[in-house]
């Protein structure tokens, strides 16, 4: 293949730019605010778990001290009803006196033994509101830091967007002026190569795979008209000549 030699050294500036726009993707996915809106959110997740889990526990514990506190209430009610019909004098036999006696005693302790349960739920409730409140805030304070990392984020990739922009424009612009045939065998060298299609032979040494040439290949491209696209004999890539080649 044959190329004139400006329109192999405009394909070094191709390739310039196609490693910028390498470097600007890699930039873009390896962006810090991506690691630490991935680590928040999955804070943000366990936190919330564990928000609803509180939020539930408070609930039953709502629940359960209503109940509680219904039991005492009819407790302290039956225990005034007796109370009311021993004060009456209704009550005349010793026997049932007795009895009713019994039963209001029985009932203040069952009061008791209810009031003691009520007062247990509703610690236990405290412990759960606070619980509640704590995760609450935390959960606020790791949404405001994933706000901020994806503000950071949007504003860097928006940046680094425009240099994506700026630098592909130009790549179209000098691409259009490389012969169709030599820009698609460096396009597809460029594939093949990881990304480098084409290399400077600089003092001797391809810059493509950092290798220097045998004196034999030297020799050879020394030789070669000017116009001729040469290759390197150890990564196959394209090689520039320039007046730093050590020719």
């Amino acid at each position: 293949m044959n190329a004139a030699p400006a329109d192999q050294i405009r394909l070094l500036d191709v390739q310039d730019l196609d490693v910028r726009l390498q470097q600007l993707a890699h930039k873009l996915r390896s962006l810090p605010e991506h690691a630490e809106i991935e680590s928040l959110t999955k804070d943000l997740t366990q936190l919330r778990d564990l928000l609803v889990a509180a939020q539930t526990e408070e609930s039953d514990c709502a629940r359960e001290q209503t109940k509680a506190e219904q039991d005492v209430d009819q407790v302290r009610q039956r225990a005034a009803r007796d109370q009311q019909r021993l004060d009456s004098g209704a009550v005349t036999s010793p026997k049932d006196l007795e009895n009713l006696q019994r039963e209001i005693a029985s009932l203040a302790k069952r009061q008791g033994d209810l009031e003691d349960v009520v007062l247990e739920v509703m610690e236990r409730r405290e412990s759960a509101q606070e619980r509640v409140a704590e995760l609450t805030e935390r959960v606020s304070s790791v949404e405001s830091k994933i706000d901020d990392a994806t503000a950071r984020r949007d504003a860097a990739s928006e940046s680094l967007d425009g240099e994506v922009v700026a630098a592909t424009k130009e790549r179209e612009v000098i691409a259009a002026s490389v012969p169709a045939d030599l820009l698609g065998l460096y396009d597809k060298l460029r594939k093949q190569q990881g990304g480098i299609g084409a290399a400077k032979l600089y003092q001797r040494t391809c810059q493509g795979c950092r290798q220097e040439l045998a004196i034999t290949d030297i020799n050879e491209i020394r030789a070669a008209a000017p116009d001729t696209v040469v290759r390197c004999e150890n990564c196959r890539r394209i090689l520039v000549r320039t007046s730093e080649s050590g020719l």
